[in-house]
């Protein structure tokens, strides 16, 4: 039977595959967190191969703070990007290696790569338009969805891999796939220009999370 980090590794590897002309120091896979669908960060982390990234997004969790400096303690160890959804002081304390910006939140993030923060930004981006206001706030990768059908109830109607591939042809922003990814779809993204993958639920039941 393939272990759960095994069956992460094989993602994160497919993941690569499907890397697009638009260069980013951004990894090509990217876990993101959620209270409900991927309770344990720091289990996740565990499970990333090294060379992939975690976006930590536990709002109102009570003990968030304390998860996200357990979630950068451990992916500092395993070689992992770290990055810190809607909170930059969070970022800040926790030392992490970026900072992942709401559509809605695109000014704040231009605002502080006009002040000199240096470090890695990714955004949510839902239309083309959200996608030249990316660029124009000095996003590294933007994270588009809905891409395929998925589980999570905020997911919209799925646009399909070539829409999202003629978004991302027209962007000055490398492209992550974002919404039913899992190893079943994935491979429809090779050869499209899309730079990357975000995920959520493929990895929901790789392994067990903490209680």
């Amino acid at each position: 039977m393939t272990s759960p980090y095994d069956a992460v590794t094989r993602l994160a590897s497919m993941a690569a595959r499907v890397r697009g002309r638009a260069w980013t120091s951004l990894p090509p896979l990217l876990a993101l967190t959620d209270p409900d669908r991927q309770p344990d960060p720091v289990a996740l982390a565990e499970l990333l191969p090294p060379g992939s990234g975690l976006v930590f997004r536990h709002f109102g969790a009570p003990d968030r703070a304390d998860q996200a400096m357990q979630a950068r303690e451990t992916t500092s160890r395993r070689g992992v990007c770290f990055l810190v959804s809607a909170d930059p002081e969070l970022a800040r304390r926790c030392g992490a290696d970026g900072i992942h910006w709401p559509e809605h939140d695109l000014p704040s993030a231009a605002r502080a790569r006009a002040r000199g923060d240096t470090r890695l930004f990714t955004a949510s981006a839902h239309s083309p338009r959200a996608l030249r206001c990316a660029a124009s706030a000095g996003i590294d990768a933007a994270l588009v969805s809905t891409v395929f059908p998925s589980a999570s109830p905020s997911s919209g109607r799925a646009m399909g891999p070539f829409a999202v591939a003629a978004w991302a042809r027209q962007s000055q922003v490398p492209v992550y796939a974002l919404g039913g990814i899992n190893p079943h779809t994935i491979s429809r993204l090779n050869g499209l220009g899309i730079s990357g993958v975000a995920v959520v639920g493929a990895i929901r039941s790789a392994g067990p999370t903490r209680t």
